[in-house]
């Protein structure tokens, strides 16, 4: 069972990015939820991910916004504390974004980043 993160990690979500995790869930299995992690790699140093999973791990912490469930594990809560996931479509293309306070440096993409 995850915990709830509390407010003051302010990890959220826009309304642009629930509307748009739940426009894709819609065709998941029920209890589907988003994942997001960090990682190492990327061309700034680290790297967003984003999947859909339906399990949930002993060192998962969960938020959400509306009906929209998001599980993030501890380790990647220490690099997003005070993000938020948003969702753009743009002349770039479509994607998930997070604006991140902690990251010193970012990729033109907007996937990996330097703290």
């Amino acid at each position: 069972m995850t915990e709830t993160l509390e407010a003051s990690q302010g990890l959220t979500i826009s309304e642009r990015g629930a509307r748009q995790i739940a426009s894709l869930l819609a065709s998941e299995a029920p209890g589907t939820m988003l994942r997001v992690t960090v990682s190492g790699g990327g061309c700034s140093g680290f790297q967003y991910a984003f999947a859909f999973d339906d399990a949930v791990m002993e060192d998962d912490l969960s938020f959400s916004r509306g009906d929209v469930m998001v599980i993030i594990d501890t380790m990647s809560l220490e690099y997003l504390k005070g993000s938020e996931i948003d969702y753009v479509d743009d002349l770039i293309g479509a994607a998930f974004r997070i604006h991140n306070p902690n990251a010193t440096a970012s990729c033109g993409c907007g996937t990996s980043f330097a703290v």
